[in-house]
């Protein structure tokens, strides 16, 4: 399994656009168990994106899906900056 927790920085005002863009690009990523999007309670442009995927390459290969490419075209301009980032390796869940 692979994770990914990012900080991303929303131009000033723009931060629920943003959110909305990303949550709508995130339905249909094979490979992809867990995909969430939050807003930070302490910085008002601030919003954190926890994955989970199968494998690293699930990830790669996500950002080829035409609707995310198409998102990530749109919430560019909407972009100030990154963060924190941190890779993880998730402990697999059990029912």
């Amino acid at each position: 399994m692979y994770g990914l927790i990012g900080q991303m920085q929303a131009v000033p005002g723009e931060r629920a656009r943003l959110m909305q863009l990303l949550a709508s690009s995130s339905e249909a990523m094979p490979g992809c168990l867990s995909y969430v999007i939050a807003a930070d309670k302490d910085d008002l442009d601030s919003i954190w994106i926890t994955e989970i995927w199968d494998s690293a390459e699930s990830h790669k290969a996500s950002l080829e899906i035409p609707a995310v490419r198409e998102a990530i075209t749109q919430a560019r301009p909407l972009i100030a900056g990154f963060g924190t980032r941190a890779e993880t390796e998730p402990l697999e869940r059990t029912p």
